[in-house]
């Protein structure tokens, strides 16, 4: 566990996309990465069944006993499930096959779509939390909104991508008029982009033109090395830092902190 380095409470930043397969749990953990090379400590919050976040940080199953099913569902605080990362600075409140079953259970408790925020209200220690979302609009995933300062969406260059992110768009929408009135789209982070694909240089086009500046100026490339790293149970940082898509997300990291100390001026 981190020494706690103010009372001040730390930005949570939901990592969503109800489409699956956009590079949201590799944007996830590699811009944690970078952020906490930076000097930032972190903590991920890994909110999926699926439990790729906790994978790809080379955390094993058995030692997922207590994860963000019982944080969720009010049975541990979150403090007893965070887990060192074994990066400096990066740390992971893991996912569980119990998860999975946890969408029933939230729909007899009170204030279900509160629960994560909840168990958040009292954290201290790190300067970010990112919220690994499933790739589902469900109450996991409306916890992970209500619960957060802002959205980062990733968004593979692809032709329906932007289909898809305008229903994100307007659930944000909605949550922030009926639940979380202080939730802000902090940005878009263009993924997969093949540069010897025509396609993915219309779509770059298109989101920019739509979302303008809400669109990060770094875009994630399709890059083996980030395909191969998640089976090393390493971020790509680690893994070959060289490549391509790692040094993209070091850049990313640098663009979200700007943005992040723009915002803070702002308040």
């Amino acid at each position: 566990m981190p020494e706690p380095r103010s009372s001040a409470q730390p930005r949570i930043i939901a990592v969503a996309n109800q489409k699956g397969g956009v590079g949201k749990t590799t944007t996830a953990i590699n811009l944690a990465t970078a952020m906490a090379a930076t000097k930032k400590t972190v903590l991920i919050v890994d909110l999926d069944p699926q439990g790729n976040a906790s994978t790809g940080l080379g955390i094993e199953r058995s030692a997922r006993k207590i994860n963000s099913y019982h944080v969720l569902i009010g049975e541990s605080a979150v403090a007893d499930a965070v887990l060192p990362t074994g990066i400096p600075g990066l740390f992971l409140v893991p996912s569980g096959v119990d998860l999975s079953g946890a969408e029933v259970e939230l729909v007899d408790m009170d204030r279900r779509e509160w629960r994560l925020k909840q168990a958040l209200a009292n954290i201290a220690g790190y300067d970010y939390v990112l919220i690994d979302c499933p790739p589902s609009l469900t109450l996991l995933t409306l916890n992970a909104l209500v619960a957060s300062d802002a959205v980062m969406v990733p968004l593979q260059c692809e032709f329906f991508a932007l289909e898809g992110v305008s229903h994100l768009i307007a659930t944000i929408d909605r949550v922030r008029q009926a639940f979380n009135p202080r939730l802000e789209l902090q940005g878009i982070v263009l993924t997969m982009f093949d540069k010897r694909n025509n396609l993915s240089d219309q779509v770059a086009a298109d989101v920019r033109g739509f979302f303008g500046d809400k669109v990060y100026k770094t875009i994630i490339p399709r890059n083996v090395r980030i395909s191969e790293a998640p089976s090393h149970g390493k971020p790509v940082l680690l893994y070959d830092v060289k490549s391509s898509g790692a040094e993209a997300y070091i850049h990313l990291a640098s663009e979200v902190l700007k943005r992040e100390r723009d915002i803070r001026k702002q308040v």
